[in-house]
């Protein structure tokens, strides 16, 4: 991934052109159109990869207590086809895709988040969003929430947290659940965010959980800034 200025950018109502690479409707899926260059080796990363909504979804809701950082799930359940050319990688799965946006820098109101989703038996999605505000600013916010198969959405009674052990970068991590959670796979582990893939209990089922956690003071602190145009260039 790569930070583009407004410069390299440009949106009509079926496609959104960021420097080389593009998302665009085709009508039936949504389709990403990747040629970038890896970091910090550089490599070349070419290929599609096309999603297919079970259901669109409308949905946007604050995360915040002022309303100026806002959430939503476009496709809570979808399904994903990954074909790239370089490096030559093919294979297809369960997929989610989601927006943020946000009317001021997310530390400005934000501690940390832990947040997850799990599908569910019926094929309706669970999500989660556990979200600390910072100390002192009583911004603290919960979002249990299940995406119905038909389109409708429903508010559900958040299980208690669960301590998870803390990451190799020593980021500390919680986890709703009915029982004790156990990690699965630990997908990405950086200083200031992480991904995993728990098993938990959640609405009386045993669920494999996409979870992952914020830590907004590491991410803003000036090591950490350094850091991140090593990983994610940035052309203006």
């Amino acid at each position: 991934m790569t930070e583009r200025g407004a410069t390299h950018c440009h949106r009509d109502d079926r496609q959104f052109t960021i420097g080389p690479s593009q998302l665009r409707w085709d009508g039936n899926a949504l389709v990403f159109d990747i040629n970038e260059i890896g970091v910090p080796i550089p490599h070349r990363v070419r290929g599609q990869v096309r999603v297919h909504a079970d259901t669109w979804f409308n949905f946007s809701t604050s995360i915040d207590a002022l309303g100026k950082h806002r959430w939503g799930p476009l496709a809570p359940s979808a399904r994903v086809e990954v074909n790239l050319q370089h490096p030559s990688q093919q294979w297809s799965g369960n997929a989610y895709l989601d927006s943020n946006e946000g009317d001021e820098p997310i530390d400005r109101s934000c501690h940390e988040w832990d947040w997850s989703r799990s599908p569910m038996k019926d094929g309706s999605t669970a999500v989660i969003y556990d979200i600390q505000g910072k100390p002192g600013m009583q911004d603290d916010k919960l979002l249990a929430l299940r995406f119905k198969a038909d389109g409708n959405v429903e508010n559900f009674q958040a299980p208690p947290r669960q301590t998870l052990s803390p990451t190799l970068w020593r980021i500390q991590r919680r986890m709703r659940s009915d029982s004790a959670v156990q990690v699965k796979e630990q997908l990405e582990d950086t200083p200031f965010y992480q991904r995993a893939l728990l098993k938990s209990s959640l609405l009386g089922e045993e669920v494999q959980s996409f979870h992952e956690t914020l830590y907004v003071p590491r991410l803003v602190s000036p090591v950490v800034q350094a850091m991140l145009p090593w990983r994610m260039p940035r052309r203006r």
